[in-house]
């Protein structure tokens, strides 16, 4: 797959979640941050091919690659067992969210206040995973990620090694605020259509809701709602 801009190909090169093979750049670009981009690929024996501009437009989907862009495989995901002896972990569950910009934006969010890994349900991304990236901000490549067909297994995996769970639902739930979210903890989040399966609910110890400032009555998406979640996270958790 192609991926196009500073911001995806830095995150793929650094991230270490998959592969890149060869590495795009306009001949007449030279700013510090490309640099520093190719630096790091000359240290990992990536490919360097330096080019015209028009040979890239002709490569790339669109207009936004900046004149760099690369050549790479489908990123590695992880497995429950190479996240659950995390000490006290911050997880993040997701389902229903089928918007790749959307994911992106979940994943960005949740990165940014220290989330550890994400779960999400089984399913073949590649082909949207250069919308991921670059919505993400490049966080797609450093969070963590497991893909499960069975969410309410690892939750209760979790729960058996002292991990707290709590899901972004206002039936029974208390203010955010209020929940103590201290780690170790998971927090379920469901997209607007969908929302958090039955069986991931029946696992779920304690709902939260967002209060609003106003009578509004619809739900956050998945992205804001994960972005005030988690910085609560962060924040009842600093030391």
């Amino acid at each position: 797959m192609i991926l196009e801009g500073n911001v995806s190909v830095k995150a793929a090169v650094l991230g270490g979640m998959r592969e890149v093979y060869e590495i795009i750049v306009d001949q007449n670009k030279h700013d510090k941050d490309t640099a520093f981009i190719l630096r790091q690929a000359e240290q990992r024996n990536i490919k360097i091919t330096r080019t015209d501009r028009e040979t890239i437009d002709s490569m790339a989907s669109g207009r936004t690659h900046g004149g760099l862009i690369a050549a790479a495989g489908a990123r590695k995901y992880q497995s429950m067992e190479e996240v659950i002896d995390l000490k006290d972990p911050f997880f993040a569950l997701v389902e229903g969210v089928e918007d790749p910009f959307n994911l992106g934006y979940v994943i960005r969010s949740l990165y940014s206040a220290g989330c550890d890994a994400l779960f999400l349900d089984q399913r073949n991304w590649e082909n949207a995973e250069p919308v991921i990236l670059r919505s993400s901000a490049g966080a797609f490549e450093y969070l963590s990620i497991v893909m499960t067909e069975d969410p309410a297994a690892e939750i209760r995996k979790m729960k058996s090694r002292g991990v707290r769970t709590f899901a972004a639902m206002r039936k029974d739930a208390i203010e955010y605020f209020d929940a103590p979210l201290k780690r170790p903890l998971l927090i379920a989040i469901g997209g607007e259509m969908r929302g958090l399966s039955a069986k991931v609910r029946a696992e779920i110890e304690q709902n939260i809701y967002i209060p609003y400032a106003n009578d509004f009555r619809n739900a956050l998406n998945a992205s804001g709602a994960a972005s005030a979640l988690a910085f609560e996270v962060m924040r009842q958790n600093r030391k």
